[in-house]
């Protein structure tokens, strides 16, 4: 099989539907999560579970997983199995090179950004416990896991080129969120009631639980990075002097990106370092933590009201002149950044 154009095509449509699949809310299709991990059993050999066991969050999940009764663990048979079986006949079908491409068309569009949401209720899973050690335990228990929809990054290839090994775990996931499959029961995972993304599919929301499952469940996070839950509430009193004796090197940059460069800079009597025709470069030094370095630059369009708009550009840390910064954001060194034309 070669990767052809339309192939190509079909196969960055199939990893745009996963994606809407990666990051789906709402109820889940419970007849549809059951016939498919019905599915899922029969084609790795096994007898269909005797009991579907429904639960609201991936911490429910994991700890319904520890409970007695429900027989071995069969993930081995059921996902990784089928898994490499299916990775097999897709490698040999494609060969190498053929392989890596319908990969980046694919699974290697989600692989980033899914695989962190799937990090980040891990942890939210952990932290749920009162114990450090209880809450590793619980972990663990996520490992034994079918991650259903976050696992869209393989079977949105697989689902492309029609590999029936994975069809049964392709339909749980469509459907349902995580889930636990156990030789006597199988354990399911209500999708999240709540998911709120920023533009580069980080879990992000400033007012309240970025996840939020129907039990209660929650992760908070801002930008992807988890936050406390009592975080939003804590950033109406932000001050310079209360970013700067912020104790956690993260919660600092993140309440420094909410409170905005430019009202930091305005109110903390900054300084620029250095000026030149393409902006301002600016230098925020915090405690304990590489200094923020950004460039300030202005949009050379006009908004509808007139007004030119500006933007801070974070840089790194030895920039020493608004130029440098501004070409290092296009990827290039100060002395090839020549535009003809600003936009």
């Amino acid at each position: 099989m070669t990767v052809t154009i339309e192939l190509a095509d079909a196969l960055a449509a199939t990893a745009r539907d996963w994606e809407e699949v990666a990051f789906r809310s709402g109820a889940a299709d419970r007849p549809g999560a059951e016939a498919g991990v019905r599915l899922a059993y029969r084609t790795a050999g096994l007898a269909e579970p005797e009991e579907i066991v429904w639960v609201d969050s991936p911490l429910a999940g994991a700890r319904a997983a520890t409970a007695p009764g429900a027989g071995r663990p069969v993930r081995e048979e059921v996902r990784t199995r089928q898994w490499e079986l299916a990775r097999a006949a897709v490698h040999a079908s494609l060969g190498t090179a053929d392989w890596s491409l319908a990969w980046s068309l694919t699974g290697g569009r989600l692989w980033g950004p899914v695989g962190d949401l799937a990090a980040q209720i891990r942890r939210g899973v952990a932290a749920a416990e009162e114990t450090e050690e209880a809450g590793a335990a619980l972990r663990g228990s996520t490992l034994d896991a079918v991650l259903g929809q976050q696992d869209a990054a393989w079977l949105a290839l697989f689902d492309a080129l029609g590999r029936p090994e994975t069809a049964g775990l392709a339909q749980v996931a469509r459907s349902a969120g995580w889930w636990w499959p156990f030789e006597r029961v199988a354990v399911v995972c209500e999708r999240p009631a709540e998911l709120h993304l920023d533009e580069l599919h980080r879990l992000h929301r400033a007012d309240g639980p970025a996840l939020l499952f129907p039990d209660g469940f929650a992760v908070h996070a801002w930008g992807g990075m988890p936050v406390p839950a009592d975080f939003a509430a804590s950033m109406a009193g932000l001050s310079p002097a209360r970013i700067r004796a912020e104790e956690n090197a993260e919660l600092r940059r993140v309440m420094l990106e909410h409170f905005g460069y430019d009202r930091y800079l305005a109110e903390s009597g900054a300084t620029p370092l250095h000026r030149d025709e393409t902006g301002v470069l600016w230098r925020i030094d915090l405690p304990d933590d590489e200094p923020v370095v950004t460039v300030e630059v202005v949009n050379s369009t006009a908004e509808p009201d007139g007004t030119f708009r500006k933007y801070w550009l974070r840089v790194p840390p030895a920039t020493r002149t608004a130029r440098e910064g501004v070409a290092w954001t296009f990827g290039m060194p100060e002395a090839d950044y020549h535009p003809e034309r600003e936009t």
